[in-house]
């Protein structure tokens, strides 16, 4: 019931230096200097000796049910396991659709997402996908995001072959269906735009912001850094106001040709003055990573794992020089803002849900707590999925 977290050098995302931390249940209690505790019989104390503590990774765009499908059904990539998120760090994470949407579907979606949330991480979901009318649940985008407690937004697609193409009156119209949904009920209620390598890249969504009332940060542009055109367009996003969400697989020292790692982004936006506090990093992970040809032609498939959300961090940090707090808060922070789950999560604070990462001097990952309980210690899974062996 209760847990002492003993010497921790905590990062919550800004350093607070040496603390210790009770927690109750699944919340964070206290945080203090030294917090001494007697008679109470069901305590538990973690000594960390120093470690230091982060809170845990909030990855925003995860192909929970698997994804791809682009090169038949035999490239369906299969479901997230609870185990491969854990042992990334990850903590929170939200599910969405990608091109397939005629053998995946919202409904199974909102089940994992349960389910995760039953075997110990937070899951939420974006409804929708790439197709335009976007497939939902109750048949309606505004209902699935005001009656279903998973769903905190919608997902669509721009700028891809693969996108349903939509016009600018349907964009603008499915912006404000999810908006005012989410004012209704309390949530982010942001669209997630999947863009691809299409040169006219975030044109339709300035058009929006230009042509109707719709805020800027109603959108959350994701793999942003797959171009250079598209980082450049990104950053002019960014310093309008907007979100902007950066994949951190997508690297050119990996084979992503004409792209930019998510840290060298926050770099440059840094040399340039862009206020980042909106740029959210995410993994997108389990799904398909399609190599097309010139003609756009598929000659090769890969599936996007989750430790490159860990990688990137470390190259912030290790490589560019970077504070650990301004490593950490495109992980934690920002993306918690950007999807509406700033109140429990994404910080380390009294009140805040106890999710957390203990990392060694080499920044890797040893202890993973969610909602206050420990999945990974050591290094080793303590806790894993329902049908993980």
């Amino acid at each position: 019931m209760f847990k002492l977290i003993k010497k921790a050098n905590i990062y919550a995302p800004e350093s607070l230096g040496i603390n210790d931390i009770l927690i109750a249940g699944d919340k964070i209690l206290k945080i203090e200097k030294n917090i001494e505790i007697s008679g109470l019989g069901n305590l538990d104390i973690i000594d960390l000796g120093g470690k230091t503590l982060i809170p845990g990774f909030v990855d925003g765009h995860v192909h929970l049910i698997g994804g791809g499908g682009e090169g038949g059904y035999h490239t369906r990539t299969p479901e997230v396991l609870l185990s491969h998120l854990t042992r990334a760090g990850i903590t929170t994470v939200v599910g969405l659709l990608g091109t397939d949407c005629s053998t995946r579907h919202n409904e199974s979606l909102y089940a994992k997402a349960k389910g995760l949330t039953k075997e110990g991480v937070s899951a939420f979901m974006f409804t929708g996908g790439y197709k335009v009318p976007s497939e939902t649940i109750t048949q309606s985008i505004q209902k699935d995001i005001v009656f279903i407690d998973q769903v905190i937004g919608l997902k669509t697609a721009l700028s891809d072959h693969r996108s349903s193409q939509p016009t600018i009156d349907e964009l603008s119209r499915m912006a404000s269906e999810a908006r005012v949904a989410g004012l209704i009920a309390g949530k982010c209620g942001r669209i997630v735009v999947h863009l691809g390598n299409s040169t006219q890249g975030f044109e339709p969504l300035f058009t929006v912001i230009e042509q109707s009332d719709i805020p800027i940060s109603q959108f959350i542009p994701t793999h942003v850094n797959r171009t250079m055109h598209l980082a450049e367009q990104g950053m002019e996003w960014l310093h309008k106001g907007g979100y902007v969400d950066l994949t951190a697989g997508i690297n050119p020292d990996k084979g992503a040709r004409g792209s930019i790692k998510a840290s060298d982004f926050l770099v440059q936006c840094h040399t340039k003055g862009i206020d980042t506090h909106k740029v959210c990093i995410s993994s997108d992970g389990n799904g398909s990573i399609p190599i097309f040809n010139d003609k756009r032609e598929l000659i090769g498939l890969k599936v996007a794992g989750f430790a490159s959300l860990l990688y990137q961090f470390k190259e912030m940090v290790l490589t560019c020089g970077m504070t650990i707090t301004e490593a950490i808060t495109p992980l934690t922070q920002s993306p918690a803002e950007c999807l509406g789950l700033a109140e429990t999560k994404g910080q380390i604070s009294p009140g805040k849900d106890a999710d957390f990462l203990v990392l060694n001097e080499q920044l890797d990952i040893t202890h993973t707590y969610a909602r206050g309980i420990c999945h990974l210690k050591d290094g080793v899974s303590l806790i894993k999925g329902t049908f993980e062996s």
